[in-house]
């Protein structure tokens, strides 16, 4: 289980403090599918990165009774000068997995080819996607991340994703955030709106979309009053 606990999260700028999530409360449950929705902005990727443990609240408490992923797309753990078989080694040592194993199913997954011994700054933007989503499902996670990465690679690596990630939510927890409504479909049974810096959770995807589809309506017919006001 991961639960949030009134959590809020601040990026302090130059004379500018960023309130991107605030007092937030969630309850992620063993077995649950969860597909995060929300505009550009609205704080998806920070509330992935606080759930993996990635970053910490400004104010708050995050507990987990069960294993998360950080991530999957977020390639900036990874070192630059390493090779992509280098970072994937390191990883492995960090979690205590074998890491012939760890490579070998790298290797067959994430379609690297001789460059998964090529240091990562030479990597496609894809290419570090595709890594990282490889290392992500080489570990066993009770609970997987995923952040808009599904797209990443050609159509046989879209479908080899597709099925890992259905194998992995069959067995375990995951949390998703697309852009994609179809895809959060696809793969979650309940979802979740990221609005005005709070996350609201809902028994079903459906419920979910509809909710960020008005928002997301009701900010633009805002945005086109505000236009007509500036030009009157």
């Amino acid at each position: 289980m991961i639960v949030l606990d009134n959590v809020s999260k601040v990026y302090h700028g130059h004379n500018v403090d960023n309130e991107v999530l605030r007092d937030v409360n969630l309850v992620i449950r063993p077995g649950d599918s969860i597909g995060v929705c929300g505009a550009n902005g609205a704080g998806k990727s920070t509330l992935m990165k606080l759930l993996a443990g990635v970053e910490r609240p400004t104010t708050g408490r995050i507990s987990r009774t069960m294993s998360v992923s950080w991530p999957i797309g977020y390639t900036t753990a990874f070192h630059p000068s390493l090779t992509g078989a280098d970072n994937a080694k390191f990883i492995a040592r960090i979690y205590g997995v074998d890491e012939r194993e760890l490579l070998a199913f790298v290797s067959d997954f994430a379609q690297l080819g001789s460059y998964l011994h090529e240091p990562i700054r030479t990597y496609s933007a894809g290419m570090s996607a595709r890594l990282a989503f490889g290392v992500s499902l080489a570990i066993k996670f009770d609970c997987y991340l995923v952040d808009e990465v599904t797209g990443a690679g050609d159509e046989r690596f879209k479908v080899k994703s597709e099925e890992a990630l259905h194998e992995r939510r069959e067995r375990g927890t995951l949390v998703m955030v697309s852009h994609d409504t179809n895809t959060l479909f696809r793969y979650c049974q309940r979802g979740a709106v990221v609005y005005g810096g709070a996350v609201t959770l809902y028994d079903t995807i459906a419920e979910a979309a509809d909710v960020h589809h008005r928002l997301q309506s009701l900010g633009a017919r805002a945005r086109e009053v505000e236009r007509a006001d500036a030009v009157a």
